[in-house]
Parts: structure tokens; C-alpha cells; sequence
């Protein structure tokens, strides 16, 4: 299969030499999931070339100097770009979260969600429901925009392809955020109503991608190995791809999109004793970050994705999910197989995948794509998802 090769991403005043973006997700993409990434693609192919957003904080609760939504925006000390992804559901409060972005240098880019199934987000208005409301949308897309005109930090925009299957929302979405002064729009080939299940409709990136011209369109949605996001780019022709629950467990991923991606051989994937080097410096990066404590709980959800396909037996896998400290992570890898070589069972799809279902909406949301009123109580929600 042939690769775009040497490809790279400019999204406003960043230039990406990989077109390659980790997506946000809650409770992973903190910074020391990020700073482990970024350490292992320069690693394994010699560079860190694309971008790495940060757990989405909400808008309010950033304007409210909320101490755990401030602690999300921590960034590594050689971290460049910042990448930052607001959730946000009112223009004012968007605008007042983007200024103190810009005003205290909290990141160099600003990415907004409007794709989170969650019911109790798209049941107050939020996330995935919100593109519906047209003009809401273009309001909030250009509050952002507002608040950092005359900086370099751009402005991007990712959603869903809409509600159902009846009320798709895509193309108005991107054609409006376009519109609004977005550098960049990212889509997940999926509806709300999907949520993460099925099958990505990449059908849906290819359609976007003819309908906005001006600015890159990146696809989200089954990207769980290197030969995907070449098929994705080939396939649909988009400017770069977005992965999400494709890297749990596997934060070397990067090293192998961009390396197949720029055309350059895929590094070997890690033996059994290199992945117990790497859940030891994520538990390290972890405990930099939350303690030791509450680093090594965090690390546990890690744990059953890093061992999938692995021959690491019941036993092992229990005591790992309940450790908590580094000496005892130490005395649980030491029991591990170093030679053991990467599992064909490891790779394809992880992460929760669930089912589909009805979408829970505020009563009447439908009725008016038009409307404006700001969805009340949907901002509450805490920073992470």
C-alpha cells in the first residue's frame, strides 16, 4: 500500500511534520500519557512530529480557576505544541476561557469539542447535540476565533457526523466553523447515537473533505494500527488523521504512523520485557504528576490494555490492576518474560466500544436548528468528560 509520503499538517501557525493528532480522551491524555508518546516516537523513528492534545477541560470551569480543571493543563517543560481542547456550550464563556488561554500562554492551540456522546452531556445540549443548533455553533466557533486574533494559536474544531441517522450535521458544521475562522476541522465518522460502536463510516470524511476546501479536514474513527491511517488518507483524502482509543496500551503507536505515514520503515513492535520498561515510566510519569498514590490507581486502567495478548497469566494480571506503589509495580514486572515477542492477539480494535442507542436530548432541541438559547446546566459538567 503506498503512503502519502513525507506528508505533513500545517493547521494554522503550526506546522506538523507528521499528520498525526492523539486525540483527548478523559483520564489518558494527561501529561504524562502525552510526554510518554512523544518520548517513544522520538525513540523508535527519530522525531516527535505531530500533535498531542490534552484531557478536555470545560470552559467554565477553566474561567473558574477550578483547581483539578487547572491541573489538566499541566504541559511538559519541552512540550511544544500545547494543544488544549475546551468543551464549551456559550459563546461568552468560550471567549473568556480562549482570552485566558492567550492572556496567561497556556497553550499555542485550541481544539473544541463538539462530539461527546455522553447522555449527560447531549441530554442538557452539549457535546455532540450542540452542531444542531447552527447558529449557537457559529457563535461559539467565532468567540474563540475572537479571543485570539492578532496570536499564533489556532483555533480547531472536531465533531461528530450528528445526532442519528436522520439528523446529520457534518457539512453545515464544517462549512460554519470554516466560516468562523477554524485553521482546522476534525470529524468522527460516527453519530452520537453510534457512540463508540459499529463501524466508522469513513464515507462520511471523504464527503466533508469535498464540501470544505479552504481549511484541513482530519478523519477520526478505527485508526487502531499504521496500515489504517494510510488506507484513511488514501481512501477519503484527508489531511491527517486522528487517533483515539487505538493507542491504549500502545503509546509506541506514534512512532509507527508517522514512520508510515512519511514512507520509512514501521520500527519493530516491543517485546514483552520493552513494554514492562514502558508501563514502569508511565507509572514514574504518573507519580511525577498525581503522586505516587494516585498515580499508581491511574496506571491500573492501563494495565489490561499494555498485557493484551501477552502470555501474562490471571494471577498476574490481578496483582497488577491492584498495585500501588513502584516497588511493587518493580517486583510484578521482574516476574515477566522479557523475550516474549509482540502478539498477533494484541492487535485491532480497544477500548469501549459499547452499543448503540437513542440519544438523549433536552425536550423540543430539534425543533429549531435556529435557536440560540445557550442549553442550561450543560456546562456543569466536570473538566475530563
Amino acid at each position: 500500500m503506498s503512503s502519502p509520503a513525507g506528508q505533513h499538517l500545517r493547521i494554522g501557525s503550526l506546522e506538523l511534520r507528521s499528520p498525526v493528532v492523539l486525540a483527548p480522551m478523559a483520564g489518558i491524555t494527561n501529561v504524562a500519557f502525552r510526554t510518554l508518546c512523544r518520548e517513544l516516537e522520538l525513540e523508535r523513528s527519530g522525531s516527535t512530529s505531530g500533535l498531542y492534545v490534552c484531557e478536555m477541560v470545560t470552559a467554565r470551569a477553566l474561567v473558574e480557576r477550578q483547581p483539578a480543571t487547572l491541573h489538566m493543563t499541566t504541559f511538559g517543560p519541552t512540550e511544544t505544541p500545547r494543544s488544549l481542547q475546551l468543551y464549551t456550550v456559550d459563546p461568552d464563556t468560550t471567549y473568556a476561557a480562549a482570552k485566558m488561554i492567550v492572556d496567561e500562554n497556556m497553550a499555542d492551540h485550541i481544539d473544541m469539542n463538539f462530539g461527546c456522546p455522553v447522555p449527560k452531556v447531549t441530554s442538557k445540549g452539549g457535546g455532540a447535540a450542540l452542531p444542531y443548533k447552527r447558529t449557537l455553533f457559529g457563535r461559539i466557533v467565532a468567540a474563540a476565533v475572537k479571543a485570539t486574533e492578532g496570536t499564533d494559536i489556532p483555533v480547531t474544531v472536531k465533531f461528530r457526523v450528528g445526532i442519528d441517522d436522520e439528523h446529520h450535521t457534518h457539512l453545515d458544521a464544517g462549512r460554519i466553523a470554516a466560516g468562523e475562522g477554524a485553521a482546522a476541522v476534525a470529524l468522527h465518522a460516527r453519530t452520537a447515537a453510534q457512540r463508540y460502536s459499529g463501524t466508522a463510516d469513513w464515507n462520511e470524511i471523504a464527503r466533508l473533505k469535498e464540501h470544505v476546501t479552504d481549511v484541513p479536514v482530519l478523519g477520526n474513527g478505527d485508526i487502531f494500527a499504521a496500515e489504517d491511517a494510510v488506507r484513511m488518507m488514501a481512501e477519503t483524502g484527508c489531511d491527517g488523521v486522528v487517533v483515539g482509543r487505538g493507542c491504549l496500551g500502545r503509546p509506541w503507536l506514534f512512532a509507527e504512523l508517522s514512520a508510515a505515514l512519511a514512507g520509512t520503515p514501521e520500527p519493530t513492535p516491543p517485546t514483552l520485557g520493552e513494554v514492562a520498561a514502558i508501563i514502569r515510566r508511565h507509572a514514574e510519569l504518573l507519580a511525577d504528576h498525581h503522586g505516587e498514590d494516585k498515580g499508581l490507581r491511574e496506571l491500573r486502567k492501563h494495565v489490561a490494555w499494555y498485557l493484551r495478548g501477552f502470555p501474562a497469566g490471571s494471577e498476574m494480571r490481578v496483582a497488577m490492576a491492584m498495585v500501588s506503589t513502584l516497588t511493587e509495580l518493580d517486583d510484578l514486572l521482574a516476574q515477566l518474560d522479557p523475550t516474549v515477542p509482540f502478539p498477533k492477539d494484541a492487535e485491532g480494535p480497544r477500548g469501549r466500544q459499547g452499543s448503540p442507542g437513542k440519544v438523549s436530548l433536552p425536550e423540543g432541541w430539534l425543533d429549531d436548528p435556529e435557536d440560540c438559547l445557550v442549553p442550561a446546566g450543560a456546562d456543569l459538567m466536570h473538566s475530563g468528560g
